[in-house]
């Protein structure tokens, strides 16, 4: 076990290597001149020539990407372009609110959604199943802005239950930010669930149509302990690597959804940065959500295959 354990941790660093690559590359192609966008049009030649050689910006680009990776690995994200404050000072509370709001979303949508997907798939054909995933494939159809404009015209707008808004402040109580940030998710929420509750309907209806599940009807055993004792136990992979992979989304994908509710959190930051080309904010940020991912679905594995004796032994 120790031994794909680390394999999977190899794995998972070398991923992000080569993410941290990626990114590296993709800030170096954005279009204009750091230093002219930081200093404006109006800046002298000698001061732009003065802002280039302080950001080091005549080096070539494999010295500058190794010196951005040793900083990296030593915990030092750098100073932000636009207002010179460490990065990891600004990231700080942006992810603590990002991490908020994904285990809001999460909390609600994960029991939610696999709960649905059992009844789903224990009534199969019946009309619980089909509204469930007549609503599923509306919810799926749906872009997450268009969800969230949506939600802010009907519960905001018209009913007045929940601010549009999404401002939070480190003053603020946990019930008043449950409150402020309910509107962004219950979008999220929308959009997650329908992808887990499909996944559970679809492998829990997989496993009862085994021979052995088929030998528990035969002998009589309630539903609920066919499904809990028989079905479950071998539908659980799937149904953990979907969660997790929605999980990853909550915290990588809510960029849209944070630009929509004006929510102060990573996506939103790395947002502002872009539209200052504040280039080491967007690389933190970029790295940050490209860890998010690989841990989450490096953990998703891990206990796919912890719950599936079968797969700790493959033939």
């Amino acid at each position: 076990m120790l031994r794909l354990i680390a394999n999977r941790l190899g794995l998972g660093l070398i991923t992000l290597f080569g993410v941290s690559v990626l990114i590296f590359i993709g800030t170096e192609v954005l279009p204009g001149d750091v230093a002219t966008a930081i200093l404006g049009q109006s800046a002298t030649p000698e001061a732009v020539e003065a802002i280039r050689r302080s950001l080091h910006l005549h080096d070539p680009a494999i010295v500058r990407y190794g010196r951005w990776l040793w900083n990296l690995v030593q915990g030092d994200l750098g100073a932000s372009l636009a207002n010179g404050r460490p990065i990891a000072q600004q990231i700080g509370p942006r992810l603590a609110n990002t991490f908020f709001l994904a285990g809001y979303a999460a909390v609600i949508a994960v029991p939610l959604s696999i709960a649905f997907g059992i009844i789903a798939a224990m009534r199969q054909n019946g009309y619980f199943d089909r509204i469930t995933n007549t609503a599923t494939l509306i919810t799926i159809s749906m872009p997450e802005f268009f969800v969230g404009y949506v939600l802010i015209i009907l519960l905001s707008v018209k009913l007045g239950w929940f601010p549009s808004l999404s401002m939070v402040t480190y003053k603020m109580g946990f019930g008043q930010r449950l409150f402020v940030t309910a509107m962004p998710a219950i979008t999220l929420v929308l959009v997650v669930m329908a992808y887990m509750m499909r996944m559970t309907r679809a492998s829990v209806v997989a496993a009862m149509s085994s021979p052995y599940v088929e030998m528990a009807i035969l002998k009589g055993l309630p539903q609920w302990r066919i499904v809990v004792q028989h079905a479950l136990p071998n539908a659980w992979a799937p149904i953990i690597n979907v969660v997790a992979l929605n999980l990853a989304y909550l915290v990588v994908g809510v960029i849209v959804v944070e630009v929509v509710f004006v929510y102060p959190g990573v996506g939103q930051l790395m947002v502002d940065a872009v539209s200052k080309r504040d280039v080491p904010v967007v690389q933190a940020c970029g790295l940050i959500f490209a860890s998010t991912f690989v841990g989450l679905n490096m953990l998703a594995d891990l206990f796919a295959i912890l719950s599936n004796p079968r797969l700790r032994h493959p033939r």
